[in-house]
């Protein structure tokens, strides 16, 4: 009898498992699973603290329980890859970010092998996990998008402060007249000179003609004395 309720209550904590990972599966942006067995401890602690740092959490499940709730999410094509131990990294956000670091971390952990993965409900190989980790993470691309979206604001907005900055420089400095040109020397009016004044001969006095004085009486008789 007691033997009887144990497997009862086994059977029903392996459903509830069931139900847990199955969610988990709908859920998740994307799922890694990999081959961690040849993993120190000291690996293995740095490993989940680069994953846990982005979000990503790493479970080791009975591959029993991860066929059954890939079975129950609708999820095809698992079956051959949770076999042995294995290791799951979810990411309910980050599509890339498992990835990314799973696939780094195998560079130098050699023991660290990935076997196949699902993202976004596609079931991918480890060739096209690790084609996957080679782009940008979730931050990156998001920066890459802000900056395509932001290069036309910024262009607009750098051309508007020139265009104030030249005015604003126009205001401010002294105005300088500039010389005319010679064509609009040419179309100026030519000042005349002033007429020259008509000079007006002065009427000149004739010579007054010598009269010849008349000779008094006693010059006359000096005249005839003489004679």
């Amino acid at each position: 009898m007691t033997d009887y309720k144990v497997n009862e209550a086994t059977v029903a904590r392996k459903a509830e498992l069931v139900d847990v990972y199955s969610q988990k599966l709908k859920d998740a942006a994307s799922i890694v699973v990999v081959d961690s067995r040849g993993l120190t401890v000291g690996e293995d602690t740095e490993l989940r603290k680069q994953l846990r740092d982005s979000g990503v959490e790493l479970k080791v499940v009975k591959n029993s329980i991860m066929r059954r709730a890939a079975e129950q999410a609708g999820i095809d094509g698992m079956d051959d890859y949770f076999v042995g131990p294995s290791a799951i990294a979810f990411s309910n956000e980050d599509a890339v970010a498992p990835a990314k670091i799973l696939n780094d971390f195998a560079k130098t952990a050699k023991n660290l092998a990935i076997k196949a993965g699902i993202i976004e409900g596609k079931v991918s190989t480890s060739e096209e996990i690790t084609a996957l980790a080679s782009l940008p993470s979730r931050e990156g691309l998001l920066s890459m998008l802000l900056s395509v979206l932001q290069a036309p604001v910024r262009n607009v907005a750098y051309a508007v402060k020139a265009v104030a900055d030249d005015r604003t420089e126009k205001e401010g400095a002294p105005v300088v007249e500039e010389a005319p040109t010679e064509e609009a020397k040419s179309e100026e009016p030519v000042a005349e000179a002033p007429a020259e004044e008509t000079k007006v001969e002065e009427p000149v006095a004739e010579e007054a003609t010598e009269t010849p004085a008349e000779e008094t009486p006693a010059e006359e008789e000096k005249a005839e004395e003489a004679e």
